[in-house]
């Protein structure tokens, strides 16, 4: 496997300082740490982003996040270990990262949802870790990085 360039953000070197602080604006929301992980972790499984994959598991893992979460949040709908707050978040990721599968993709009862266990900023902090996220499956699948090692 090789990737078609380098990571773009190796390439424009004011881009990962950018990208990092909008990370860390993210994380001083209240959102527990273990939640953004799960999130990041579930939409680039979407994505099929194994850069993502690979390096979200390990980061989840450094943050206390445990081996069968991580197995189980492919299929969160049907496995026990989530809470009821972090299952709202997770169906909210889904829908902001499938919004073409969907005339109304995030629609008022998925955001309503999420809205009984977050407030505003959390709320606010869940958004910009998916679509963070977003961006980042997108530009590693297109430019094809590869899993594991780093840029």
């Amino acid at each position: 496997m090789q990737a078609r360039i380098k990571n773009p953000v190796a390439l424009f070197p004011t881009v990962y300082p950018a990208v990092q602080e909008i990370l860390k604006a993210a994380g001083e929301g209240g959102v527990p740490e273990t939640t953004m992980h799960l999130l990041h972790h579930r939409t680039s499984q979407i994505n099929g982003c194994g850069f993502c994959v690979v390096g979200g598991v390990a980061a989840a893992k450094k943050a206390g996040e445990t081996d069968e979460r991580l197995h189980a949040v492919t299929a969160w709908r049907d496995a026990p270990y989530f809470t009821d707050a972090e299952r709202a978040a997770l169906e909210l990721a889904e829908s902001m990262t499938r919004l073409s599968d969907s005339s109304d993709p995030v629609p008022d009862r998925i955001w309503d949802a999420a809205a009984e266990h977050f407030d505003e900023k959390q709320l606010g902090s869940i958004v910009l870790m998916v679509g963070m996220t977003n961006l980042f499956n997108r530009v590693n699948v297109a430019t094809r990085q590869v899993a594991g090692p780093t840029w």
